[in-house]
């Protein structure tokens, strides 16, 4: 279920939100790997730390911020839907 709730999520989220997004995480993962980071709670303070760095990052640079950008008319999973459609209609 927590796959599909991110698939949805990531669904509706631009480019630019995505782009950030993965980014946040990439950072996080490289510095748990670089200080040798296992314990659960420290983890998800490093992540919130890189998190909010990146935020700083965007808004120094002058960025929209994630929540301020706008949310796409379609999610990805209704066009992948509709086009399903299209080609199941193209294959009768």
């Amino acid at each position: 279920m927590k796959d599909l709730d991110a698939k949805v999520i990531y669904s509706k989220t631009g480019s630019t939100e995505l782009a950030a997004n993965l980014f946040r995480a990439t950072q996080a993962e490289e510095k748990l790997k670089r200080d040798n980071i296992k314990s659960k709670e420290i983890a998800n303070k490093t992540h919130l730390k890189v998190g909010k760095k990146v935020r700083q990052t965007i808004k120094e640079l002058g960025g929209t911020m994630p929540e301020d950008l706008s949310t796409p008319q379609k999610s990805v999973l209704k066009i992948e839907k509709e086009q399903k459609k299209l080609e199941s209609r193209d294959d009768d």
